[in-house]
């Protein structure tokens, strides 16, 4: 009997293992579908894209619609202003979250809680709500119509200060201490000891920031003021909705979008393996 029993354990988590794997299997295959399918549209000739039932790989993969693309939309420059957006802004994100992090972390002064509390509430605000006050005050700086409007409104970011302070209580105070009795700076401290050891974090928060950037439509929309050459390529392919009434541009406006979301998946790939093991220190934290 004892031995039956164990043969029907073991065989029983075995089939939950394999129902447990197919479940994966499938909701990947479910969340890779529209980008596949993107990216095959893409490559179709526009009879293949008309076609009744619908073609799903191309007889003949051609790259004819991302040449017409970079001419309707002026991919360069459009590349360029999301570049200079996404990276800028994360560059100054990743800095002033690990230095806010730090401070909320590790040192102690009057008042530091409540501050901490009132940054986590600014979290909870729609973006919608802050909107014309940003406006407002990117038009007293005279921001408005220029990539730096876009910027620096978005230099600091709450989501990121509470991420790095959450990781950054975890280094130990003794290693901080011992590197103040040899005399190290609090620069120095903070980015050659406890960012090399938050460095999981690091990489998620860049990632996060990266793609969210990148993405952003209404908020370059608004500041920007109609200065289409400062467009980045979000708002850029907006233009390309209007060749998306006709099966025949479907390849066109594939193409588009398939170029959009490159950037933020090729960073992916390499913040990867850092990515998941933020994820695991946050499961072995909690």
């Amino acid at each position: 009997m004892i031995g039956g029993a164990q043969f029907y354990r073991r065989h029983a988590r075995t089939w939950q293992e394999g129902a447990l794997t197919l479940v994966i299997i499938a909701i990947a295959v479910i969340a890779a579908f529209p980008l596949a399918w993107m990216v095959l549209s893409s490559l179709k000739t526009p009879q293949e894209s008309m076609q009744v039932p619908p073609v799903w790989w191309p007889g003949s993969p051609n790259l004819d619609a991302y040449s017409q693309v970079a001419d309707v939309v002026g991919l360069g420059r459009s590349f360029l202003n999301s570049f200079f957006i996404a990276l800028v802004t994360t560059t100054a994100i990743v800095i002033t979250s690990l230095m806010a992090g730090y401070a909320f972390a590790k040192y102690r002064f009057k008042g530091r809680d409540w501050l901490f509390a009132a940054l986590i509430g600014t979290m909870f605000l729609p973006p919608i709500v802050t909107l014309i006050p940003l406006y407002r005050i990117t038009g007293y700086l005279g921001l408005n119509a220029s990539l730096f409007g876009v910027v620096v409104p978005n230099l600091a970011n709450a989501f990121g200060i509470f991420l790095m302070r959450q990781y950054i209580k975890g280094v130990p105070d003794d290693l901080i201490d011992a590197a103040r009795v040899d005399g190290a700076s609090e620069l120095t401290i903070l980015f050659k000891i406890v960012a090399p050891t938050v460095l999981p974090a690091i990489a998620a928060l860049t990632l996060f920031a990266f793609v969210y950037h990148w993405n952003s439509y209404l908020w370059p929309l608004t500041v920007l003021q109609g200065n289409t050459d400062q467009y980045p390529i979000v708002i850029s392919l907006s233009r390309l909705l209007s060749y998306n009434r006709g099966a025949m541009n479907t390849g066109l406006v594939m193409a588009g979008a398939t170029l959009a979301v490159l950037p933020p998946v090729v960073l992916f790939v390499f913040l990867q393996r850092f990515f998941v093991d933020s994820i695991v220190a946050t499961g072995v934290k909690g």
